[in-house]
């Protein structure tokens, strides 16, 4: 009976030490992920990389849609930017991610001689270094357009590639807030420790 009350207390004790472990973990790396949104882009930049995400046929996903969505309003805002859309063709995908891009950005009203496609990559790291190779060479300074959890890292990427950036934030959507929130703070430590 005494061997079973102690059992049940250390099961407790270990359960609410990794709820407060998991807590303290997602608000002390939401601090990092925070920072990736500023500073916010101003239009002094004159191109903007928007970064791809998941394709479902020749749709956008919901990630992908609302970083179309950031950049159309963006450039509805600053019209003598230029984009690059960044993102491959994955093996479930029908269209690439960039070509997914340049549709829903001319849906949205922007002028297609304002997008240049990259549709070779296949990770952040590529999406950044392929974009890069497509600027002009005296150009050093982008906005990123990607999800708001995914800015720190992808910025953090930019500036090991010598490009120096500013934040245009497209939201998560509620449903993966906390998938992709946990995902993208995993990815961040594992980016410290390299």
């Amino acid at each position: 009976m005494i061997k079973r009350t102690f059992n049940k207390r250390n099961i407790k004790w270990l359960v609410g030490g990794g709820i407060v472990a998991c807590v303290a973990f997602w608000y002390s790396v939401g601090i990092f992920v925070s920072r990736g949104e500023r500073p916010l882009a101003d239009g002094s930049s004159p191109y903007v990389i928007v970064l791809g995400a998941g394709v479902k046929g020749e749709k956008p996903s919901q990630i992908l849609h609302n970083r179309i969505q950031a950049a159309a309003a963006y450039g509805k805002q600053y019209p003598n930017v230029r984009f690059i859309l960044s993102g491959g063709q994955g093996p479930d995908e029908d269209i690439s991610e960039a070509e997914a891009m340049r549709r829903g950005m001319v849906a949205s009203g922007i002028e297609a001689e304002r997008l240049i496609l990259e549709s070779s990559s296949t990770s952040t790291t590529e999406n950044l270094q392929y974009s890069k190779d497509l600027l002009p060479k005296d150009i050093r300074r982008v906005s990123i357009v990607t999800s708001d959890f995914h800015l720190y890292r992808a910025r953090k990427e930019a500036k090991q590639l010598g490009l120096q950036t500013d934040a245009i934030p497209a939201e998560t959507p509620l449903s993966g807030v906390l998938r992709f929130g946990m995902r993208e703070r995993v990815a961040i430590v594992v980016q410290f420790i390299r």
